[in-house]
């Protein structure tokens, strides 16, 4: 299958302009049970209340009526079961999409065929969802080009709730560009049209991509891939005079251009492209602001502190200066996401205070680290200490409340995290690769 899949990559590569018309065969018993194998088994159920464990106690079985439905057209997937989860940070509850077992294996089955086909098509500018590309590569990328291009304006514009909008009429279109299978296109267009339950009510979906489906990242890459990443390369960067660069991570993306001009008529022209595909832009969470090598001198002529930041991929951006007093792209964990992650961690140590405190403490340790992992790049080691502060606080006062009595005093707490210490901060990724 493996060897099946790099063909149709190698020829996708060598052949910009291939129309694929035989797909849906690659959705064998083979490919099927190779999905099986690669999904978690730790996952919640979908409405049909299966997961892996029991799914697979007639597994071949499974799998061969789950191949028979899609070699005859009878597959339709089921409604996927919504659930809401607390929203860190907030009293809001974020909705989470849970699909039914058996369509998880179609998904990822689908989601390896496009993956083979658009890798080959993606630009260099998108980064989210995608192989070998990560969030600091893309942080990295962005870095790269407000300090070595000439850039002195950001547009930071966020797309109202992308995955909830996305058009099934043009999604179908943006895929027939590259696919002509249409036996694998009706199998998709199912996906989209399957529906919510949601308390026992079902509810149909007219729009947007499956809700927690494996198949979702794929296909709004693909989405965006047509509506604004080659719009913005053959059109924008084409007719404007300065340079204009994005940085994209599914559907968080950031413009950088080298005259206010230009990225005021972009704003408006973006305003226009995404209407045209039934989305719109966040005007609360969009700004266009002047940043770069001149920003923080006009900020001091137009009375302001500082120049303004933007915010992207959970770090805030700012003008700094280097140890030689020059200009610099700067980074730090946002006010947003360093709240967010506070909340979580209070939540946890909250509700496991009556964990025995060593096995509470080896507990916390990966959460820590895993906060580094990400938070843990070039110069935001300060948000990384008060990250630590904040959670080593928690813990003291979560502690002194598994009784009536005061477990430790702040001294005593000390003594203990001196004998059983906690991951201190720690810079895992650097934002200059030659570093």
């Amino acid at each position: 299958m493996e060897t099946k899949l790099a063909r149709i990559a190698q020829i996708a590569k060598d052949r910009p302009k291939e129309q694929f018309t035989s797909l849906a065969h690659l959705l064998n018993a083979d490919m099927l049970l190779i999905c099986h194998q690669e999904l978690s088994r730790n996952k919640a159920p979908g409405i049909d209340e299966v997961n892996k464990t029991e799914y697979e106690k007639n597994l071949l079985e499974n799998i061969g009526t789950l191949h028979e439905s899609l070699k005859k057209m009878t597959y339709k997937p089921q409604a996927v079961r919504r659930v809401y989860i607390p929203k860190a940070g907030s009293s809001k509850k974020r909705p989470l999409g849970i699909p039914a077992y058996e369509d998880k294996i179609v998904q990822l089955a689908v989601s390896k065929i496009l993956s083979a086909i658009y890798e080959q098509d993606f630009l260099d500018s998108s980064y989210g969802f995608r192989p070998g590309r990560s969030c600091h590569d893309a942080l990295r990328e962005l870095n790269d080009i407000i300090m070595t291009k000439k850039i002195n304006w950001i547009v930071d514009a966020d797309i109202s709730g992308f995955f909830d909008h996305v058009d099934h009429g043009w999604m179908i279109r943006c895929l027939q560009v590259r696919i002509k299978d249409s036996t694998l296109l009706r199998i998709i267009a199912r996906m989209l049209k399957a529906g919510i339950m949601e308390e026992g009510e079902f509810k149909a979906s007219l729009e947007g991509t499956p809700q927690g489906g494996i198949v979702s990242p794929i296909l709004a890459n693909i989405y965006l891939h047509y509506v604004l990443d080659l719009w913005f390369e053959k059109i924008i960067k084409r007719q404007f005079k300065g340079s204009a660069h994005i940085v994209r991570y599914a559907d968080d993306f950031v413009c950088c251009f080298q005259h206010e001009y230009e990225a005021k008529s972009f704003f408006n022209l973006l305003t226009k492209r995404l209407g045209k595909f039934n989305l719109s832009i966040a005007p609360e969470k969009s700004k266009i602001i002047e940043f770069g090598l001149f920003a923080k001198e006009n900020a001091k002529k137009q009375g302001k502190n500082k120049p303004d930041t933007f915010d992207f991929l959970g770090f805030s951006h700012y003008c700094g200066q280097s140890r030689n007093g020059k200009f610099r792209v700067k980074r730090k964990t946002s006010r947003k996401k360093f709240k967010a992650a506070v909340q979580r961690i209070k939540q946890w140590i909250k509700a496991n205070r009556t964990t025995p405190v060593k096995v509470l403490l080896e507990e916390i340790k990966p959460k820590l680290i895993g906060h580094y992992r990400y938070y843990g790049i070039t110069d935001n080691r300060p948000m990384l200490s008060r990250y630590w502060y904040e959670v080593t606080k928690l813990l003291f006062k979560w502690l002194n409340r598994r009784s009536q009595r005061n477990s430790y005093t702040w001294e005593k707490f000390l003594l203990l995290l001196k004998a059983k210490p906690l991951p201190g901060p720690k810079i895992y990724s650097s934002i200059y690769l030659d570093n």
